[in-house]
């Protein structure tokens, strides 16, 4: 897949109501069930811990894909021959 067919597919993943609404879904889940849970439940809470982590470097994985394209094109523009 080329950079610009990856940044296109990250684009659309980022403007996807269904895409956006499961990774909301997904954090309030992760976040009531680590209000819900006693202190005393470490196991627990550093699962809901590392879930979350992982969901968040997932979007930004995407989001990444997206502005390294755009910077790609922006330079492309301003340094043709580099």
């Amino acid at each position: 897949m080329s950079n610009e067919q990856r940044e296109a597919q990250a684009k659309r993943l980022l403007s996807d109501t269904l895409f956006n609404e499961s990774f909301e879904i997904l954090k309030t889940d992760l976040m009531n069930r680590w209000n819900n849970s006693g202190s005393a439940e470490l196991e627990a809470r550093e699962s809901i811990w590392l879930a979350m982590r992982l969901l968040d470097r997932l979007h930004s994985h995407i989001q990444s894909i997206v502005e390294t394209g755009h910077m790609n094109k922006i330079l492309d523009k301003q340094h043709p021959f580099i």
